[in-house]
């Protein structure tokens, strides 16, 4: 299993992401800079967490312009896995391979706790045999307010692609308690603000998060 973590200026969860799918989960994982194609053969796509470009001009906003970013929407289009992480999440609405966008937090402060998450909707790469079960993990953003029209959020649930859901309400305004979707032909294209790469062994507390990368993995 080969699996790209993207990297951009700024981001800073990349080496986080890397050892979780190449020491905990024993994966082949290696890094793809910003401005460089995705290597052949790969089997899953991450985007992860950070301040891409220093969140200038708008969270995600000038990193889906970067030329790797033309190959993620062709693999993410032909049906391969692809997960956005917080910063990742940003950057896949802003590239429109997800629907809607991250705004300011309601607070307009930035949030960093743990929250729990119903896994919800109907199933994805990442959360193969977890639907229906609350997984905890942390969150760390101010634009994690997630928006979208009242047409779209409709059809997101009609079809099962709201995949993630704060439990007890969303800590930072976000619609409907939506703290991450799907999208693509085979909702194999999925963005989540909390960081399960954070929450993927048991020295840090708890490995929630492993099992969404495990799923990864397995599909």
């Amino acid at each position: 299993m080969r699996v790209g973590i993207v990297t951009f200026p700024g981001s800073n969860c990349d080496h986080d992401v890397y050892h979780v799918v190449k020491h905990a989960c024993g994966a082949d994982a290696r890094y793809v800079w910003h401005k460089d194609r995705l290597p052949e053969k790969l089997d899953a796509v991450v985007v992860p967490g950070g301040f891409s470009y220093g969140d200038y001009l708008r969270c995600g906003a000038l990193a889906r312009f970067s030329p790797v970013m033309e190959d993620v929407a062709a693999f993410a289009n032909a049906g391969g896995p692809v997960l956005g992480i917080c910063n990742g999440f940003q950057i896949l609405c802003e590239a429109g391979l997800l629907p809607g966008v991250l705004m300011r937090n309601a607070s307009l402060k930035f949030i960093c706790r743990d929250v729990t998450l119903k896994v919800d909707g109907q199933e994805t790469p990442v959360t193969r045999g977890l639907v229906g079960r609350t997984l905890t993990m942390p969150v760390a953003h101010a634009e994690g307010n997630y928006f979208a029209d009242a047409e779209t959020l409709d059809r997101l649930e009609g079809e099962g692609r709201v995949v993630f859901r704060y439990v007890g309400g969303a800590p930072n305004g976000a619609a409907r308690d939506i703290a991450g979707i799907a999208a693509g032909p085979r909702r194999n294209v999925v963005g989540l603000m909390p960081h399960p790469e954070r929450a993927a062994e048991a020295i840090l507390g708890r490995d929630d998060g492993k099992r969404l990368f495990e799923s990864l993995l397995a599909a």
